[in-house]
């Protein structure tokens, strides 16, 4: 049987919706506080960020909506309560930005990605404004352009 990697690498969960339903603007990377079981879970990557979102609120960050899902092999003696709110680490500049950017209209802040940094574990924000449904119709259109581009002219290379 292998072994599980001390330090594992990469992305743990995307929100794809999240860069379909608005112009990012800003990235900035957070550390979460997460409880034994759901860092467990993580590392079985047992997480949705599809509607989860960022509340900011007096003077902190919290991930909203973000369901971890509870392992069976998980303790017992813990109630793991999937979509409690859970606490982002930011600078107080970074939280500062972000609360002047969100009161703004048409801006909002959302999670895009939880992925592993060494042996932490960081969740991936973004300052977004977001799209009317012509923007996202264009967006589609572009990339489908772009996808046809391509096969063209892989198709091309291999002709010669």
């Amino acid at each position: 049987m292998a072994k599980l990697k001390k330090n594992p690498t990469g992305t743990i969960a995307q929100n794809k919706k999240a860069r379909h339903d608005y112009f990012i603007e800003h990235k900035f990377e957070a550390g979460l506080v997460l409880a034994g079981w759901e860092v467990k879970s993580l590392r079985a990557t047992k997480v949705q960020l599809v509607d989860s979102y960022v509340l900011l609120k007096d003077g902190e960050a919290w991930l909203m909506g973000c369901h971890i899902t509870p392992l069976k092999t998980a303790s017992t003696h813990v109630i793991a309560d999937p979509t409690r709110t859970r606490k982002l680490l930011l600078n107080k500049r970074e939280l500062e930005k972000l609360t002047s950017s969100v009161q703004q209209k048409g801006y909002a802040c959302v999670a895009l990605s939880v992925y592993w940094k060494e042996h932490l574990i960081k969740c991936e924000i973004a300052l977004g404004k977001g799209k009317k449904e012509y923007d996202k119709r264009h967006t589609e259109r572009e990339r489908d352009s772009d996808r046809e581009l391509q096969r063209a002219v892989r198709s091309k290379g291999k002709d010669d």
